[in-house]
């Protein structure tokens, strides 16, 4: 099994991988679908589908669908050209993507949002077609994202698409124990592994370019949201809390007025200025998801900023470790939240940001292992329901708590030599089974739990 560092972690957009990305890349998919076929189209139509319905709206996902049609995509989004189209395409009714015609497209007519009817293969689908002069559908496809702003056409669902795609790598672990055998048998650490299976499938030098790229946009968005105050959109009024916060730290600093416990505060403001700046729509990195994408850059900035002896030749060691967990999980069970309730996406993202900590404070493989079996069994059955579908309550303050766990479970492996009860492989697995059992509603409809419990206004 190989997932990509880049795969786990993608440069985008707020406020959701699966909710806005995902459909993004799928409208991307889509034109270049049409630029291979032979057909003449005139216009476009789509529909939302599940998850992808129920909390569109407050996820943005008409709008990453529509923009996508256009000929936007995640990773070189410009807000500014975004809004410029947007503006025209309301006034047009109609998209000029590059390489096809000017195809009529309405998006109050065109795009479907359909509360009636889920697609069997995943709860976040969606289906775009195309049509000709008579405005009949001559090119159809359905597409599924499936977390993290990965995207599967329904064919590529049934067939369980293959990440092996590529030359072999040396080191191809499938679970948690196949990775220890490895790592035993070859006396290599986790991220040493992980960077050789890397660099198997491409060159060295843009590798370390890439992974230098993925924390320079984590640690912007850090700071944007450690300098920016105001309201969240959306309409529930959310305040920003991070620049707060973050005042009150620097301002306390010196003045022995600090308790043992506000370190926790500084973990939690780095998480809560990212989450902040996902909510507004801002660049984030997928890690794993966009709405967990706080967590493991709020503990790689604690371990540089309050480590003793930290280093920033780290930072590669920490983004691989935590790929190669969160590859195990995606691999055997879900980072979706609409698939497998929020367990899936802050539980994964704390069990890998506690692989990256221990891994970098020194940690065996098997200390590894142990931390993030330990972060990810403390999430599990954790829901997932958003107030009025926005990545905002209790989101933002949830990767806060995750990066506490975190960093508590590094330190507990750390105190063991890496002999635990509970095998990693089998936290997963009780994720996926829990994911699986959980009622619809708890997994991103925003149709219980606090969802529907809590004011929307």
């Amino acid at each position: 099994m190989f997932l990509s560092v880049f795969d786990m972690f993608k440069v985008g957009i707020g406020p959701s991988s699966s909710h806005t990305m995902g459909p993004m890349v799928a409208a991307a998919r889509f034109l270049d679908l049409m630029r291979t076929s032979p057909f003449e189209f005139v216009g476009l139509r789509g529909s939302l589908h599940g998850s992808l319905a129920f909390t569109g709206v407050g996820h943005a996902t008409d709008r990453a669908t529509i923009l996508g049609l256009a000929g936007f995509v995640p990773d070189t989004y410009d807000n500014d050209k975004a809004e410029a189209a947007l503006a025209a395409i309301a006034e047009t009714h109609s998209v000029t993507p590059e390489g096809l015609p000017t195809l009529q497209f309405d998006p109050k007519a065109d795009l479907i949002f359909d509360y009636d009817h889920n697609l069997p293969g995943h709860a976040n689908g969606m289906i775009l077609m195309a049509t000709d002069a008579q405005g009949d559908v001559i090119l159809r496809q359905v597409y599924y994202s499936v977390g993290g702003g990965f995207v599967l056409t329904e064919e590529e669902l049934a067939e369980g698409k293959a990440t092996n795609d590529g030359p072999a790598v040396p080191f191809p672990f499938h679970s948690a124990a196949e990775m220890l055998e490895m790592a035993n048998a070859s006396g290599k650490s986790i991220a040493q592994m992980k960077r050789e299976n890397e660099v198997a499938r491409g060159c060295a030098d843009s590798f370390a370019k890439g992974t230098a790229r993925l924390w320079e946009v984590m640690n912007n968005c850090i700071e944007r949201g450690l300098k920016t105050d105001g309201i969240l959109p959306g309409g529930l009024k959310v305040r920003r809390r991070a620049k707060g916060i973050h005042d009150a730290l620097l301002a306390e600093r010196g003045m022995n007025l600090n308790a043992p416990h506000t370190i926790n505060d500084w973990m939690s403001v780095y998480a809560m200025a990212i989450n902040e700046e996902n909510a507004a729509g801002g660049q984030v990195v997928t890690a794993p998801t966009n709405g967990a994408a706080g967590t493991m850059p709020a503990v790689l900035r604690y371990y540089l900023d309050h480590v003793p002896g930290a280093s920033e030749s780290h930072i590669e060691d920490f983004l691989l470790t935590a790929a190669a967990i969160g590859g195990l999980v995606k691999y055997n069970a879900s980072i979706s939240g609409a698939e497998a309730g929020c367990q899936a996406e802050v539980g994964s993202a704390s069990a890998m940001a506690a692989a990256g900590l221990c891994a970098v404070m020194g940690g065996t493989p098997e200390q590894v292992e142990n931390a993030a079996e330990i972060a990810l069994e403390h999430h599990l059955g954790m829901t997932c329901d958003p107030v009025a579908g926005l990545v905002q309550v209790p989101c933002i303050e949830r990767n806060g708590l995750a990066a506490i766990k975190a960093v508590s479970a590094a330190s507990l492996a750390l105190r063991g030599d890496g002999k635990h009860f509970v095998p990693l492989d089998s936290v997963i697995e009780t994720m996926r089974q829990t994911g699986h059992d959980m009622h619809e509603k708890y997994k991103e409809t925003s149709l219980g739990g606090l969802a529907v419990n809590v004011p929307n206004c």
